[in-house]
């Protein structure tokens, strides 16, 4: 399985705060309800997302050895003005423009903490570039207005997710979701039906005594998602339901609905 490059990372940073500015400046209701994320509003969802590239841009400039504290973020809470569409689509602008300055000039190698296993600038690349990937889509079905995503991005936003569940598994094997997602040989088949062969857009995960583990494969399951790659991220990342028209769910689906619920880091 070969990664995109660091510089196709930050690029996608670099389009996705484009494409999420321009949600800002479409007339949408900053105090709308986010469907797929209930706790915020549309502006919410776009201070977290702003918050945490400068916050990602913060390690990644500072090299840091620890987290950083949020005094030493830029302006990581926000705009002055509340509720204004302009300023909060400026804030926004700086925040990506810091994140991706910092990854490019840091290139994908150097030593910096993060939260997981890896600790380096390319790990902040990945995780930026997929972090907004997925809130963009969140704020896209607030407003309204249609989401589309590179099929590598997506590709590689699920082996992303995958990995990450499959890392929480052996650095916290005793939290709650961990625990509850070991268990006899279950099996989950994600099944992309409009990629180009050389995608392999097709994924199976395990779920053994052992620990979660996924390959990407055709093989048969205890139940499959399919339909088209962008659905299948969604429905994957719990941005879309699983009766939605242009998904399938064959098997067993309460597996599947089990899996989702848990599957979180």
């Amino acid at each position: 399985m070969t990664l995109p490059t660091h510089d196709r990372y930050c690029d996608e940073i670099a389009h996705q705060v484009e494409q999420l500015r321009a949600v800002v400046t479409s007339g949408a209701d900053l105090t709308a309800t986010v469907p797929t994320c209930p706790d915020w509003t549309l502006e919410m969802l776009v201070l977290h997302m702003g918050g945490a590239l400068r916050w990602s841009g913060t390690l990644v400039r500072k090299r840091a050895e620890e987290n950083v504290p949020d005094e030493e973020i830029p302006r990581g809470d926000g705009p002055e003005t509340p509720g204004d569409a302009e300023a909060l689509d400026a804030w926004l602008a700086e925040a990506g423009e810091l994140a991706v300055g910092a990854l490019r000039e840091a290139g994908p190698d150097a030593k910096v903490w993060s939260w997981s296993a890896i600790h380096t600038s390319g790990f902040w690349a990945r995780r930026m570039a997929h972090e907004i990937t997925v809130h963009r889509a969140d704020a896209a079905l607030t407003a309204g207005l249609p989401y589309e995503v590179a099929p590598e991005v997506a590709v590689d936003a699920i082996d992303e997710w995958l990995q990450i569940v499959e890392w929480k598994q052996r650095a916290e094997p005793d939290e709650t979701a961990s625990r509850e997602l070991r268990g006899p040989g279950r099996s989950i088949h994600l099944h992309a039906t409009d990629t180009a062969t050389e995608l392999n857009a097709e994924w199976v995960v395990e779920l053994t005594e052992d620990g979660v583990s996924w390959r990407r494969d055709h093989e048969k399951a205890d139940v499959a998602l399919r339909g088209p790659l962008t659905q299948v991220l969604l429905a994957f990342y719990s941005r879309l339901p699983l009766d939605s028209p242009e998904l399938e769910v064959l098997g067993d689906r309460e597996l599947l609905e089990f899996w989702l619920a848990r599957a979180s880091f």
